[in-house]
């Protein structure tokens, strides 16, 4: 089909589409989609070609297309996007609804706000997040290393259009939903730039809108703003329960140019004094200010368009400061060059799931039985007037003491079965909520939901059934661990995993890192504490380890885990001095090239399996033609840079 045609005009009809049965789209890939292992999206899933005469009531001039999925995913902010590519690469169909062109929410280019998280920038060093997050993160460092954000746009479009079990809806709202039982059963979601409504059906529904849409089309229990400290025994709540929460901001970039660079202020603008910025300092200008932020102690759904208005006037106001008041000689050479049109949301609606997080259990790190994630921002409360109360700090920052876990309970609604949440809406406290609302922690959060909604599809069970299986919580901590997700005292013990069973020789190792360490379930080293990788001086002949069993063993897939620094952070920014120790690049101490090998019997010869070379990611997987093993040697050639060859982790499956 052409791509003209997607937005062709075909009348008024309804055509019922089972996402979970489409045969693979009738296209002839080039070579280089080929190469690339690229399966065209099925465009005509969204915009059939065959009308059908049926439209739904009241929108006589709108195109009914039914869909039937696995899991719909509204929201596709880092949460949402997320769990998408996680359900989907576990089998299950999605569709994952967006209402902005682009995928991202405040990471994105409209919004351009850092992803922080549990490495609290890098005041909590070696804490950087796993999983699938960290796929995206090398990627874009790797492909991106020009600090562009349209870019990073490009590349979740990529990570999503890439798989082919979601079926992606973008400028896409969902504006009601059907619950029967206490159970969802269909939502609609509306398209006007191509006048498309979609119903569709799903088993589970995930709610990653930030603002809870899903959750209040649906019914769910929800809460807004911030609770009585006497609830909770929060000693960081308000004595009394309001409904203020933190408020949103509008962020700019500008660059120096070769001449001076005029600003006349619009008519509209605030009048910015250094009194005004006393607690808020404007020292540098090239990407600014996470505390220009306003309207928390407003309605920040329904006053969204005030909002962005003061925000604006606010941003007018700071940079005519800068630009006009003397105090920034400097800045004379300085322009703007992009400033956000889009407020970037904090506080809103939050669904209460069968656990509600608190401030205790950041503070105390409690080990829950059912923990899919962890978080690691500090307690960050800021004042909802914002920048209009220029006499209080922009913000409160309580470090907890350790890195915390986060409940699959937090993650689903305690009274509509079938949805669960991610994102800046999970079961949470105001005061836990300043905490885990941050995008990266948003993320794993999403890749948690993800995979359990997809378990969820499969089995026919509801989220709070699977939460209460505890081998089934087992089960799904093992399938997060395996696919790199960080759960603090969560080990290898995957039985299907036949590396666990074998001896481990090295051509060399350190003192520290010894071979056996690839052996201890651990695929990350716990800063302060032991270590958990294999480390070996690199040789001109190369380093490797072998695995060896005692009699041999079918193998069809191996999964690699190499070390990727950990230690620095590794973010997309434009604040100069946040990036300074960012490696835009391939991480040097990853492995680079190189070659598994394997023997049918002790003794035997080598014979060659899988050679990768320029690799930069730190979760590999290689799928081959079952083989008959003795033996499987890791042969290393090199690595980014470093002079050490490092691996956590070398699982081998049947």
């Amino acid at each position: 089909m052409k791509r003209r045609d997607f937005f062709v005009g075909l009348g008024s009809y309804s055509l019922i589409v089972d996402a979970s049965q489409l045969p693979p789209p009738a296209y002839t890939p080039t070579q280089a989609e080929m190469h690339g292992i690229f399966q065209r999206p099925g465009f005509d899933t969204i915009a059939p070609s065959v009308p059908l005469e049926k439209t739904l009531a009241g929108e006589p001039h709108m195109t009914l297309v039914d869909l039937k999925t696995d899991i719909l995913i509204a929201g596709g902010g880092l949460a949402g996007v997320l769990a998408a590519v996680t359900a989907a690469r576990h089998g299950s169909k999605v569709v994952l609804v967006q209402d902005r062109s682009r995928l991202g929410g405040n990471s994105s280019s409209e919004v351009k706000m850092h992803v922080v998280g549990a490495n609290s920038h890098k005041s909590r060093p070696g804490w950087r997040e796993g999983g699938l997050l960290e796929e995206f993160r090398l990627d874009d460092a790797v492909n991106n290393p020009h600090r562009c954000w349209e870019m990073w746009d490009l590349l979740l479009y990529d990570k999503v259009i890439s798989e082919p079990n979601i079926t992606l809806l973008l400028e896409s709202v969902l504006y009601r939903a059907t619950v029967a039982g206490g159970k969802i059963q269909e939502a609609l979601v509306r398209c006007d730039k191509s006048e498309h409504i979609y119903r569709i059906q799903a088993k589970v529904f995930c709610d990653c809108t930030g603002d809870s849409r899903l959750g209040l089309e649906s019914g769910a229990e929800m809460r807004f703003g911030r609770e009585a400290r006497s609830e909770f025994s929060e000693s960081l709540a308000p004595e009394v329960a309001d409904k203020e929460t933190l408020g949103s901001s509008v962020l700019f970039t500008s660059r120096i140019y070769p001449r001076k660079v005029p600003f006349t202020p619009p008519k509209w603008a605030r009048k910015v004094t250094k009194e005004h910025l006393f607690k808020r300092p404007t020292n540098t200008w090239e990407y600014g200010y996470w505390w220009i932020e306003w309207g928390g102690d407003k309605d920040t759904i329904r006053s969204n368009e005030l909002i962005r208005f003061e925000l604006m006037s606010i941003v007018m106001g700071i940079w005519d400061y800068i630009k006009n008041s003397g105090d920034h000689p400097d800045s004379d050479y300085y322009g703007l060059d992009w400033v956000g049109m889009m407020p970037g949301k904090r506080g809103s609606r939050r669904i209460v799931g069968d656990y509600m997080l608190k401030q205790g259990d950041l503070e105390n790190a409690v080990p829950f039985a059912d923990a899919v994630c962890i978080g690691g921002w500090p307690l960050d409360d800021h004042p909802p007037g914002g920048f209009d109360r220029v006499n209080l700090p922009p913000n409160t920052s309580i470090r907890t003491k350790e890195v915390y876990h986060i409940p699959l309970r937090s993650l689903y609604s305690k009274n509509v079965s079938n949805l669960m949440m991610a994102g800046r809406n999970i079961s949470a406290s105001h005061v836990a909520f300043t905490s885990s609302r941050v995008m990266a922690t948003c993320a794993v959060e999403g890749q948690a939901v993800g995979l359990a909604a997809a378990m969820c599809a499969k089995h026919g069970l509801t989220p709070r059934a699977l939460a209460n299986d505890a081998a089934r919580v087992k089960q799904l901590q093992q399938m997060l661990l395996r696919d790199d997700q960080t759960i603090t005292g969560i080990t290898n013990q995957d039985p299907a995993d036949v590396a666990r069973r074998a001896q481990v020789t090295a051509s060399s190792e350190q003192d520290a890192a010894p071979a056996r360490n690839l052996l201890d379930g651990h695929v990350r080293d716990i800063p302060n504490g032991a270590r958990h990788q294999w480390a070996a001086k690199m040789q001109p002949g190369g380093v490797w380890v072998d695995y060896s069993w005692d009699s041999p063993q079918n193998l069809s897939h191996l999964q690699l885990t190499f070390d990727t620094g950990f230690q620095r952070e590794l973010t997309l920014t434009s604040l100069n001095r946040a990036n300074e120790s960012i490696v835009r690049a391939p991480q040097p101490e990853t492995v680079r090239d190189y070659r598994i090998l394997y023997r049918e019997s002790a003794g035997g010869e080598w014979k060659p399996l899988v050679e990768r070379k320029g690799n930069h990611q730190r979760l590999v997987r290689h799928n081959f033609s079952a083989v008959r093993a003795q033996a499987v040697r890791l042969h290393i050639d090199a690595t980014n840079g470093d002079e050490l060859a490092r691996v956590f982790e070398l699982r081998c499956y049947a």
